[in-house]
């Protein structure tokens, strides 16, 4: 089946759907300049062990080695713009075409790009809190005080130690992902864009819906399932994707008239 007929059979399942909800990975990010974790030859993980710079362990127990590695990482994505898969399916949500976005992202760009109806089941780097009181502060204010060598950084309410919210490894998923989990399971159709599906709990979606398109352009442990597989960039195979769409629509309504 050539890619043509890829976008065609995955507009035809979408306009089928009576809901579909999107999971979105890191690979939807790479062309808005940040890196992925696992693509080879390019991918963070290969360079860094996750463990040892974004895990709750070197957190607590070494928070000098946590600010002077990870958190420069997860500093690092607030600066980048959405392109243009985050603005389509932007798009699509405000269209009623897509339920909303289950993000594993932690960059913001699905919300920069006007999304709404966001499930960022991984945390996100606007924030960060108080372990003590639980007081919410800005991401600026984490990196105000890392900045003057406030390590680890306080709350100037009670003390308390303040960190990102951010779901570490270590950390347990939070109430969040048990809604996205209610919507997938609500849901027809599952489009996984940009995940390489090999991080759990997030890995299980695919398995609790019925119909599932993956875009991603290496393969994934759920390729065997999908109804539509499509090995390009997110941009690329959404536009096709949502050009198709949008014409089936316009030309409904010429026929309408």
């Amino acid at each position: 089946m050539g890619d043509k007929n890829l976008f065609e059979e995955a507009a035809r399942l979408i306009k089928q759907s009576r809901k579909t909800i999107v999971l979105t990975g890191a690979g939807i990010s790479t062309e808005s300049g940040i890196p992925d974790f696992r693509s080879p030859g390019r991918g963070l993980w290969e360079k860094l062990d996750p463990m040892e710079v974004l895990s709750t362990g070197v957190l607590y127990n070494f928070p000098e080695e946590f600010y002077k590695v990870g958190f420069k990482i997860l500093s690092s994505m607030r600066n980048a713009e959405p392109n243009e898969a985050h603005y389509i399916l932007s798009e699509m949500e405000k269209e009623g075409i897509i339920f909303g976005v289950i993000t594993q992202n932690i960059d913001n760009l699905h919300q920069k790009a006007g999304s709404k109806n966001v499930f960022e089941v991984h945390g996100n780097t606007r924030e960060g809190s108080c372990l003590h009181c639980g007081k919410k502060v800005s991401f600026e204010v984490l990196e105000e005080k890392v900045n003057k060598k406030q390590i680890p950084p306080r709350c100037d309410e009670c003390g308390g130690l303040l960190r990102p919210d951010v779901v570490l490894f270590g950390d347990p998923m939070p109430y969040v992902f048990d809604l996205a989990v209610k919507e997938v399971k609500s849901s027809d159709l599952l489009i996984v864009i940009g995940s390489s599906l090999a991080v759990s709990p997030v890995n299980f979606l695919p398995d609790i819906v019925r119909h599932l398109i993956i875009i991603n352009a290496t393969e994934t442990p759920y390729d065997y399932k999908a109804d539509v597989v499509i090995r390009e960039k997110a941009s690329y195979a959404l536009r096709n994707i949502w050009d198709i769409i949008k014409f089936q629509q316009k030309f409904r309504r010429l026929k309408n008239k």
